[in-house]
């Protein structure tokens, strides 16, 4: 590997990062869902210094998405309903990926479907298309209907990304939810089936209610809880998944500092997605990419591959490294 730019106060530092076939200049993106498509914010932040940019999920077919309201706050976070609102996959092909190539960063595309053939139709259409890094399954959202099925299921995982991985030659990296009694069967479904790398974890699902009118606060009635109060369901995912899976992990949930960026790079992620930081903290990714060289330097480290599953446990003995970052 070679070194970051001269310019930085810490040119000894490489932040690369290799997940299965995809190559990121460096750890940190920014969640699909909580960046609009991504370049609404170019005028205000610097997109092309992040890692990737995952734009919100786009479906075969334009979506209006839930009733609203569709986001109310909660304790340490958010609930949020939104149904998968989007322009659908040609309009995201025709007049949103022209604007995000031209943004400087690593473009991952976030496809969701109704069936199995409905996710392949959609990474069939991306295949043909240039300047993506890479596709993300959303196999996981809790606020449509047979949103999560398929990420559940090991059986149904595992066919969606086989059959994804028939269309495509992009890198695919599945998207799982909390929402299990077993995720690392569900990450070795992923595995199995070709998918590079894992995304853990998507939204838990939960509710909110107003006693006073006696309703949910939300139009879709449940939603997907997020922000730091999902953090330790994330983090202990993240640390069962990297014992037991050898593709790369992607942690997602609560991630708001630097802190939390490097609790997960130690406990088994290789790159992390920062999501509902942004809503009150916008700058929040570029925060923590600033500050990460210094992080990793504090635990001896030139690299990011050295510090993943470094955790020890209290027996003493560290995780096993994922043999693919």
């Amino acid at each position: 590997m070679g070194s970051q730019d001269s310019r930085s106060p810490f040119p000894e530092v490489d932040l690369r990062v290799q997940l299965g076939r995809l190559h990121l200049p460096n750890p940190v993106m920014v969640a699909s869902g909580t960046f609009g498509y991504g370049w609404e914010l170019s005028e205000c932040l610097d997109l092309s210094r992040l890692g990737a940019l995952i734009p919100k999920t786009v479906t075969r077919y334009p979506r209006q998405g839930n009733p609203p309201p569709r986001v109310v706050e909660t304790p340490a976070g958010i609930l949020n309903s939104i149904g998968l609102d989007n322009d659908g996959i040609e309009v995201f092909v025709k007049h949103h990926l022209p604007v995000l190539t031209e943004l400087g960063c690593p473009i991952i595309a976030s496809i969701a479907g109704k069936s199995v053939e409905e996710f392949a139709e959609v990474a069939e259409i991306l295949g043909g298309v240039a300047g993506l890094a890479g596709i993300e399954l959303n196999i996981s959202c809790p606020n449509v209907a047979r949103g999560i099925d398929f990420a559940t299921d090991p059986h149904l995982c595992e066919a969606v990304v086989t059959q994804v991985r028939k269309k495509t030659h992009y890198p695919i990296l599945a998207k799982l939810t909390p929402n299990v009694t077993d995720i690392v069967s569900i990450a070795k479904a992923a595995s199995n089936a070709g998918a590079d790398a894992v995304v853990i974890a998507n939204t838990l699902l939960g509710m909110s209610v107003d006693w006073r009118r006696r309703i949910p606060r939300v139009g879709g009635i449940l939603g997907g809880l997020s922000g730091p109060a999902v953090k330790p369901v994330a983090l202990r995912a993240v640390f069962q998944v990297a014992r037991a899976v050898d593709i790369p992990i992607v942690a997602a949930g609560g991630i708001t500092t630097i802190d939390d960026c490097m609790e997960f790079l130690v406990t088994g992620a290789s790159a992390v997605q920062v999501g509902t930081a942004h809503f009150f903290r916008p700058t929040a990714a570029m925060e923590i990419l600033d500050q990460l060289p210094a992080a990793l330097q504090q635990l001896g480290a030139r690299t990011i591959p050295e510090v993943v599953a470094t955790l020890e446990c209290p027996a003493g003995k560290p995780l096993v490294k994922t043999k693919a970052i």
